[in-house]
């Protein structure tokens, strides 16, 4: 099993706080340590962003490092590339996933192939912030699930938080990266608690998956929104069915040595992910399983998601395609 690791040396001491507490700790902590870290993008300023992440960090740290940017993702995706091969180390929040079409061509021919162009050379330490996943009746283009797209392409790395502690951790070791990472959050659980490390060096490394419940029967992969549910699900099954709930954090690189050693005891797979099922997340899993735990599988990997369509804007549409507990109970049911 991966763990987190601590760096430093600071008080070994939680607080109980949200996905977007622990957010807001991660870039006021990683501002105040490196004054080449600034923050921008869309109202993540004096309106302290959309969904209230960045919050009073412009009080502390000024417009020179929260900025607010115009409404054009291609013209600060394209500022943020060139701030960071010359030296700073930019974190860029696009409001909603699905606007990174808008930025495509920065992000996939800039910011993902100039250190291989300019042969190591040039150092690309951007991070992304972007927020992922409906429930909200903002209908399809605020509301899709586009992290497949990015764990995808060479030269970028993709992390997915789950609870407050690896939102922390994941965001920290994104910013402290030479290399360009995504973190996408989903936006139904910044209200989700948990306990923190408050130890300002603590990060937990990118590309480790984390059992955040061992059980012997069945293995829930799960990201995001679906860690949770498929926690309380384990729970509520518990004495029925042993559910092993694995959180993937880390969607590229991928900790396939945990899916492995986790599939090998249970022998059965369910992956839980708010993606759409074809050619996505789910099935990078399922095939790193079958390379290298094919003989100790009992039942055929079983997928849980978004059907290949749009999300609604219509409430009860919207509940039908998104995936819930529910889902992943009817999937263990159906290999157990």
């Amino acid at each position: 099993m991966s763990t987190e690791t601590e760096s430093g040396t600071g008080p070994d001491q939680t607080k109980e706080m949200t996905i977007r507490e622990a957010i807001r700790l991660a870039l006021r902590e990683e501002l105040d340590r490196d004054d080449d870290v600034f923050v921008m993008g869309e109202d993540v300023g004096k309106f302290g962003g959309v969904y209230e992440v960045t919050g009073d960090l412009v009080e502390q740290f000024g417009e020179e490092r929260v900025r607010d940017t115009p409404i054009s993702e291609a013209g600060f995706m394209g500022a943020a590339v060139g701030a960071a091969a010359t030296g700073t180390r930019p974190v860029v929040e696009i409001m909603f996933s699905d606007f990174i079409g808008v930025c495509s061509e920065q992000i996939i021919n800039q910011m993902a192939k100039n250190r291989y162009m300019f042969g190591g050379k040039t150092e690309m330490p951007v991070t992304v912030r972007t927020t992922e996943g409906g429930g909200s009746g903002a209908a399809s283009q605020h509301s899709g699930t586009i992290h497949t797209w990015f764990a995808h392409f060479p030269g970028v790395m993709a992390v997915a938080p789950a609870t407050p502690a690896s939102a922390k951790g994941l965001l920290k070791s994104a910013i402290r990266s030479d290399d360009p990472v995504i973190v996408f959050e989903n936006k139904q659980i910044y209200e989700q608690k948990g306990e923190v490390p408050l130890d300002d060096d603590f990060t937990i490394p990118i590309g480790t998956a984390s059992v955040e419940r061992e059980g012997e029967d069945v293995t829930v992969v799960a990201t995001q929104r679906m860690v949770g549910e498929s926690l309380e699900l384990a729970e509520e099954l518990a004495g029925q069915t042993s559910v092993e709930v694995v959180d993937l954090r880390s969607l590229y690189p991928m900790d396939t040595e945990t899916l492995v050693e986790s599939v090998k005891k249970t022998g059965r797979l369910v992956i839980a992910d708010e993606s759409p099922l074809s050619y996505g997340t789910h099935a990078e899993v399922a095939t790193r399983v079958m390379e290298n735990a094919f003989y100790s599988l009992d039942a055929p990997i079983q997928r849980v998601g978004v059907a290949d369509v749009h999300i609604p804007f219509s409430p009860a549409l919207e509940e039908e395609v998104l995936p819930h507990g529910s889902d992943v109970e009817a999937a263990i049911n159906r290999i157990v």
